[in-house]
């Protein structure tokens, strides 16, 4: 209509993450693609999947956060201490193998393909220290049978930290993921959790 402005009826709320998405083009008329053709179309999805294995493993890692959390307030039936063991640790260990996995394998391939980008890695290394520091923080709080409210204002700093760190990290990077020719397993580069 004219004079109506166009985006209006559009829900306000962020898409959720994109799923892998297949680029590859269709099976030609005799049902088959040429060796040439498949590894196009392989090392095309290879590309699109390391953006959206990224996403992936952020997405997973903010659900063991929530876990941690309600660990800490008894949700699970398990023994005392055995689920905050579990889910805090779990997820501490994980977020640091996604972090040294970045740092020793992805990192250093995304400067090496675009030198440009040293700044953005050196600013995400610097926030993997920090999270390191806090969940070194959480670890001795819970050797010390700190209490609940101490223990979720732990996960509270390590989640701020974490999830500016992770919308800075999909932003500057996302697109180029999609542009490299990554080597290495996506468990290599991104941890156990890709």
């Amino acid at each position: 209509m004219e004079g109506e402005e166009i985006g209006h009826d559009r829900d306000p709320r962020p898409a959720p993450p994109a799923a892998v998405v297949s680029v590859a083009a269709p099976l030609p008329a005799g049902g088959r693609r040429t060796a040439k053709e498949s590894a196009i179309s392989s090392e095309t999805d290879r590309l699109v999947a390391f953006s959206s294995q990224l996403r992936a493993v952020h997405q997973q890692l903010r659900k063991a956060l929530d876990l941690a959390r309600r660990s800490i307030d008894g949700e699970f039936d398990d023994s005392p201490g055995h689920d905050l063991l579990l889910f805090c640790r779990g997820f501490c260990t994980a977020l640091s193998g996604h972090h040294r996995s970045e740092d020793g394998g992805l990192f250093p391939q995304v400067v090496a393909a675009h030198p440009e980008l040293q700044p953005v890695i050196a600013k995400l290394m610097t926030d993997h220290n920090m999270l390191e520091h806090l969940i070194g923080r959480l670890a001795a709080a819970m050797d010390e049978n700190a209490d609940p409210d101490d223990l979720h204002d732990h996960l509270d700093g390590i989640g701020a930290v974490m999830e500016t760190h992770f919308r800075y990290e999909e932003n500057q990077l996302l697109t180029v993921l999609d542009t490299l020719a990554l080597e290495g397993a996506p468990t290599a580069l991104l941890g156990d959790l890709a």
